[in-house]
């Protein structure tokens, strides 16, 4: 697993937390290999709010991927600490296939253009030898 850490806030962080976030985030490595570092952050927080009961204490999970140029952040709350880590994991999973399937559209985008700039070309011209690929402009990537 890629460049993990797991800190607790107003909690100690149990090695059975750890190993449940491990496994948790290995489905999230598994759609997306480029991920290059993830921050966990297990909090307990005392105070009501919507998301918790009167009395109750609300168990927070959050996570920070980052990605070569790009940062996703989730936030879960529940009564129980272990769900709020599925969840977090779940919600991160989903942003991941997103961005995965964005940059793969745009993958392939990037390449008929490329391939219809260079049949262009060839089409015009008749000739194989017209275009010095290493000196062709090529449309920039957005």
């Amino acid at each position: 697993m890629k460049n993990i850490s797991i800190s607790g806030h107003h909690i100690s962080v149990s090695s059975a937390m750890k190993q449940a976030v491990y496994d948790k985030l290995r489905k999230v490595e598994r759609h997306f290999d480029q991920i290059q570092s993830i921050r966990v952050i297990l909090s307990l927080d005392n105070h009501h709010s919507e998301a918790s009961h009167a009395g109750h204490h609300n168990h927070k999970a959050e996570a920070i991927m980052r990605i070569a140029g790009q940062e996703m952040f989730v936030s879960v709350s529940h009564d129980d600490m272990y769900q709020a880590i599925n969840e977090m994991a779940d919600k991160l999973d989903r942003q991941v296939r997103k961005y995965h399937k964005k940059v793969e559209r745009q993958n392939r985008n990037n390449k008929r253009e490329r391939l219809a700039f260079f049949s262009k070309g060839k089409a015009d011209n008749n000739t194989e030898d017209y275009y010095d690929y290493e000196e062709a402009e090529l449309p920039m990537a957005v």
